[in-house]
């Protein structure tokens, strides 16, 4: 079977004038088949974030290959990465990023508005049906200054599923919250991840959280160190 997203052989420089780069990811190379729920892992500065923005498809590489679905993504022009990120990704990061102005039901069906220019009544059925799997059916149309930092980012995680993407990226998305709030977030995503069979590939620095996933890719100094499968899986 085509591994959902491939990555081989991927540099990332920086430009620092002068004449002068600094190299972030050193030839990195690794794959993510469909239903797989993956923690990367690694101390500050060793590219992680850099990795899961070119995953993301908001940051270009700089060499190598990177195949979604198959399909080279690369050589897309800028046009072409907004489409294929829209098409297959959906996105989860510390901060919520809600619109202050807008209910959880707006902020959720703000994908498909952004993807289709309108949202359908059934994609608005669908929003609502996301926030009630997360467990917002009663607060739906509260603004997130009226929700706690959990609630939030249930609205965050419903948002990122709505369209139903085959990969969702989580950029340290328990980093905000007090232990009983991200143990709550992290149950929520091992379960819309079993119920949707969604891939996850999650940022940490909470090693109880990656304990928790199926599979912990190390990254250090722009390398994978080390790349497992996990024995044991507690929800």
């Amino acid at each position: 079977m085509t591994p959902l997203i491939e990555l081989a052989g991927i540099h990332k420089s920086y430009n620092l004038g002068l004449a002068n780069e600094a190299e972030v990811l050193h030839g990195v190379s690794l794959t993510i088949d469909r239903g797989e729920f993956v923690a990367l892992i690694g101390p500050s500065g060793s590219g992680k974030s850099t990795l899961l923005n070119i995953v993301g498809l908001l940051e270009r590489l700089t060499a190598g290959s990177y195949r979604i679905q198959g399909e080279e993504s690369s050589g897309l022009d800028d046009a072409g990465l907004t489409l294929r990120r829209r098409a297959v990704l959906g996105f989860v990061f510390q901060f919520h990023h809600l619109l202050p102005a807008f209910s959880a039901l707006e902020n959720v069906t703000l994908p498909a508005l952004m993807r289709e220019g309108r949202v359908t009544a059934a994609q608005d059925e669908r929003a609502r049906a996301m926030l009630a799997a997360v467990g917002l059916e009663n607060d739906m149309h509260k603004r997130p200054g009226e929700l706690s930092g959990g609630m939030q980012q249930r609205v965050a995680i419903a948002r990122a599923l709505v369209l139903e993407p085959p990969l969702v990226l989580a950029d340290e998305p328990t980093g905000n919250l007090d232990r009983a709030s991200s143990d709550e977030v992290f149950v929520l995503m091992r379960r819309m991840h079993a119920q949707l069979h969604t891939s996850f590939l999650i940022v940490t620095h909470d090693p109880r959280l990656a304990a928790r996933c199926d599979r912990v890719i190390e990254l250090v100094d722009g390398r994978i160190e080390s790349d497992q499968l996990a024995t044991v899986v507690t929800e």
